[in-house]
């Protein structure tokens, strides 16, 4: 007979029925002999999202927050760490005695994605494509690693929106119509934090570094496919998905994250959902 649940978490987005976080975090509850605890998907939007979390029982523990409600979740919170403050949107709600607690662990997934890519090398020079949610715990993850010059490739320039990113770091925009090329072949890493169909006619201007790519669904992208045939390692938004998770079931559970056995069951799931 199944223990009765007494704990839970989910993850909050919209669309979710796709998301693999599920995958991750019970099979973490299964390795750690965490009996009663259940993580699930809700639809929820930005607008959605402060009724959900008030309304949610005290079995809840916390929540992953996916697009679109990372904005809305740092709004809501109680209180705020201060990598979630700096990157300015959350995808970890905890509840705590004082209320909910917001945390932005993506930074986490993005340095387990590069550790992977670059075993050890170090990132002097880097180029991020896009300025969006996901480029911004990239660049909070590449000045913790002490990268000196980013390029930003992106459509506008957000300078004054990542103002308070780059720490040090030289950061300068690139617009697509410039010669993407020089700039990501003097880079020690690409990092794509942008749909594939919105680089579909810069691919072979930017596919000249170690990659990664942070989608995971469809993989490879046709960025990575070119990078490889340039001979550059590529890394997927799996590994980051995995390194993003481990930190989240941690603050939820109060229990170490079995690491191992968490990303195997993502990895033997891909393609099942």
């Amino acid at each position: 007979m199944a223990a009765p649940i007494t704990h839970r978490a989910a993850v909050l987005g919209s669309p979710i029925a796709h998301s693999l976080s599920p995958v991750l975090h019970n099979a973490g509850y299964e390795a750690a002999g965490l009996t009663g605890w259940e993580y699930t998907r809700i639809e929820c939007t930005a607008e959605d999202l402060p009724r959900i979390v008030a309304e949610a029982g005290e079995e809840y523990r916390g929540f992953s927050v996916t697009m679109p409600a990372k904005f809305a979740a740092l709004e809501f919170a109680d209180e705020v760490t201060d990598r979630a403050c700096a990157i300015g949107s959350a995808n970890t709600l905890v509840r705590t005695e004082r209320g909910w607690r917001a945390d932005n662990t993506d930074c986490e997934g993005i340095l387990a994605a590069l550790d992977e890519l670059m075993r050890g090398a170090a990132i002097r020079t880097a180029v991020v494509v896009g300025a969006g949610g996901t480029a911004r715990p990239a660049l909070w993850a590449l000045r913790e690693l002490g990268t000196e010059r980013v390029t930003v490739i992106n459509r506008s320039d957000r300078s004054a929106e990542i103002a308070g990113l780059t720490g040090g770091m030289d950061v300068v925009f690139a617009g697509f119509g410039t010669d993407i090329e020089s700039a990501t072949m003097a880079a020690d890493v690409v990092i794509s934090t942008v749909p594939p169909e919105a680089i579909e006619a810069h691919v072979n201007g930017i596919a000249h570094a170690p990659l990664l790519d942070v989608i995971y669904n469809p993989w490879p992208t046709k960025l990575a496919i070119r990078a490889a045939s340039h001979g550059h390692p590529t890394v997927g938004g799996l590994v980051m998905l995995a390194g993003q998770s481990y930190s989240q079931f941690e603050q939820f559970t109060g229990t170490a994250a079995p690491r191992e056995a968490m990303r195997a069951a993502l990895m033997s799931n891909v393609g099942k959902h």
